[in-house]
């Protein structure tokens, strides 16, 4: 049973693990309850896989949202460029994207997973597909899994590496919380991160489907400014989603017991004078339009009577008899569209899962628990989370390659 490792979870942070266990001529196998290795990643980047991020790796601390500290070491030890390196030693060509995003060249998820699946299999890794872990029991240094058809194998070291709670198709569904519970680690409850937010505003169903470019999304709460966020949003039949919107919500989930609102300016370049000024020469152009016709310049056609109607101005009443009051008020809108937070979409929706294994009881220079020795954690398990843009990827990486090269 010499150098026998296993890693539980085949996501980015399992491969990496893995082929770096398998690249010091560890004796590692893979097991995963999928019938492919990496489909979560199919998923990411919106199937296109957004590998990582090129910004410098200093800046990463500032887009990871929990316990960003404890990741000092993995990032310094596998960063961006490593990864990238890495991809690109086994063919995958990259480029780079709005927000420093690097995608591969294809645009397809599936060419990121078939590189590393050539990384695993030119260090030697066994690859287990369509075979669940349900247990593992330590004794005397030795781990046993037991697995969902009632086999078992024994293990000197094991890895764990089986994600979150969010996308639960894709297997993340809570396992390793499990294991890591059993054999006496402290688990930070779960909570969805990256996930779209529900609103107790109606008015948003009858604008689904419609993305605001350009805006800024600022969230308070009770009435003070937390956060705000300038970019693209969506809005759902359940209130409101989209990349800056799932960004936010990674920063008010961690008040969302208190009284939180939303506000979004449609036009942050323009200071309430100039929109001013702006909606008076299309009223002039417009003249003798009713006011629904006259803002086409100004707003997309479903979104003018959702705009008169919280202004409070008949979408009827003809231009030239509008009053300044509001006009105004148009203005005040324009700049301020309010919107109450009711709650988060539930985790199975949220890109990523925020909690997780207590950073507290783990190694942060090699992913080893504190508690059980030959006991590694990577990837989304532990309880670290980022911002989009690739941020989380990279953690997953960063913490596989600390646990494949220490196990």
């Amino acid at each position: 049973m010499s150098n026998n490792i296993a890693v539980i979870g085949g996501g980015p942070a399992g491969i990496i693990a893995a082929g770096f266990a398998g690249s010091r001529g560890k004796k590692v196998k893979l097991f995963d309850k999928n019938n492919k290795i990496g489909k979560k990643l199919y998923i990411t980047g919106k199937g296109r896989c957004n590998i990582t991020n090129s910004a410098p790796i200093e800046d990463f601390f500032d887009n990871v949202m929990t316990n960003n500290e404890f990741l000092y070491s993995a990032f310094y030890s596998f960063t961006n460029e490593d990864i990238l390196n890495l991809l690109n030693s086994y063919g995958l060509k990259t480029k780079i994207e709005r927000g420093n995003r690097v995608f591969p060249m294809t645009d397809k998820s599936s060419d990121v997973i078939s590189t590393m699946g050539k990384f695993l299999m030119s260090n030697n890794v066994e690859i287990v597909l369509n075979k669940e872990v349900t247990d593992i029991v330590h004794e005397s240094d030795v781990f046993t899994l037991i697995f969902r058809d009632g086999s078992k194998e024994k293990f000197e070291k094991v890895i764990i590496a089986t994600g979150g709670k969010s996308y639960p198709t894709t297997g993340s569904t809570g396992d390793g919380y499990n294991f890591a519970q059993k054999l006496g680690h402290t688990i930070v409850a779960p909570k969805p991160a990256l996930v779209p937010i529900e609103v107790e505003e109606t008015w948003t169903k009858q604008l689904q489907g419609m993305t605001l470019k350009n805006v800024i999304f600022s969230a308070y709460v009770n009435n003070k400014k937390i956060h705000e966020e300038f970019g693209e949003m969506l809005f759902t039949h359940f209130g409101i989603s989209g990349p800056i919107v799932l960004s936010m919500s990674n920063i008010i989930n961690k008040y969302q017991k208190q009284n939180i609102k939303f506000s979004i300016d449609l036009k942050p370049a323009l200071s309430e004078e100039k929109l001013d000024n702006r909606i008076l020469r299309d009223f002039d152009k417009y003249n003798n339009k009713t006011i629904k016709n006259g803002l086409k310049d100004l707003l997309p056609a479903n979104l003018i009577p959702v705009i008169l109607k919280l202004s409070n101005i008949d979408e009827d009443k003809v231009i030239n008899q509008i009053t300044k009051e509001e006009r105004l008020r148009l203005v005040k809108v324009f700049k301020n569209i309010e919107l109450k937070f009711k709650k988060f979409r539930p985790i199975e929706e949220a890109i990523v899962t925020s909690g997780g294994v207590s950073t507290f009881e783990i190694n942060p220079s090699t992913m080893e628990s504190k508690i059980v020795d030959g006991l590694y954690f990577a990837g989304e398990v532990i309880d670290v989370d980022a911002l989009t843009g690739g941020f989380n990827l990279q953690i997953a990486y960063s913490t596989g390659y600390l646990a494949g090269s220490n196990c």
